[in-house]
Parts: structure tokens; sequence; C-alpha cells
């Protein structure tokens, strides 16, 4: 009797572990979205979006995120402001005028980082991508938040 219970016991917890092993698996190997091949939903300006956030950032959620919070394809213009590496080696361009206090940070992937070697400063561009999140104002350090744009492109300049 005792030898049938643990036989069963260690069925089920292998079974167990076949079918988790087999989410897990799934999860990570599961169609992601392909932004580039995406139409656009908006086309808007870097100072306009920017605007909006710092307005009413419900407001522009609710406009630019699609119910299930993922965010709609944008197209963003504006005017190169920086271009720096974050620590995965993207390309992580900024768009900004001269006098708004925060801007479009536009992180590229690893297969449009070529691209976005192509800008200068001063350059005036489209890129495409999705939100991450919103401009916003933080008390505490007094300073402005820019919109944070991720899978992004140069789509012209």
């Amino acid at each position: 009797m005792k030898k049938k219970v643990i036989k069963w016991g260690l069925i089920l917890l292998v079974g167990g572990l076949i079918i988790g092993g087999g989410i897990v698996f799934y999860l990570f190997n599961m169609p992601k979205r392909d932004v580039q091949s995406t139409a656009i939903d908006y086309k808007i300006t870097s100072q306009q979006i920017v605007q909006e956030y710092l307005t009413n950032a419900q407001s522009a959620n609710d406009k630019y995120l699609q119910a299930e919070g993922e965010s709609k394809i944008l197209a963003v213009s504006g005017i190169v402001a920086s271009i720096d590496e974050d620590l995965n080696h993207q390309k992580v361009v900024l768009l900004k005028s001269g006098d708004n206090m925060a801007g479009v940070s536009c992180t590229f992937t690893t297969n449009t980082n070529a691209h976005a070697a192509t800008l200068k400063i001063g350059d005036k561009v489209t890129i495409k991508g999705v939100i991450r999140s919103g401009a916003g104002y933080d008390e505490d350090l007094e300073l402005y938040e820019d919109v944070i744009m991720e899978k992004c492109d140069v789509i012209n300049n």
C-alpha cells in the first residue's frame, strides 16, 4: 500500500513538473508584438504629447493606451535634442523643443540601432514606437519627467 502511494505521488509530481515546464516554455517563447510592421494609430509632435500628459495624464492614457493597457502605435515628430546609449547598448534619442521642460525619450531596439546612428542633434525626425510611460512632474525632485517610448525606429528624417 505504501509503495502505491509513493508511486502515484511521484507520477503526479513528474506530471506537474512537465505541465509547469511546458507553460513556462510557452510564456517565454510566445510571439512578441512587432511594432515596426504595425500600422500607426496616431501622428503627433513631441511638444503636443508632452503637453497632453502634463495637462491631464488620465485623459492622455485613455487616448494612447488600449483597453488592456498596451500602448497604441505612435509616430512622434520632433527635433533631436540628445543621443545617448543605455546599459543594453541601445540608442536613446530625446526629442525636445528648446523651451519645453520635458521631451520624448525614444529607446531603439537591437535591430533598429543602426537607423538611429545616422541622426544628429538638431535633426527634425519622426520616430515610431510605443509608450512605456507619460510625462509628469516630480514635486520631490522638482523635475519634469519625459514621455518614454520603446521599440522605436526612425520612419523618416
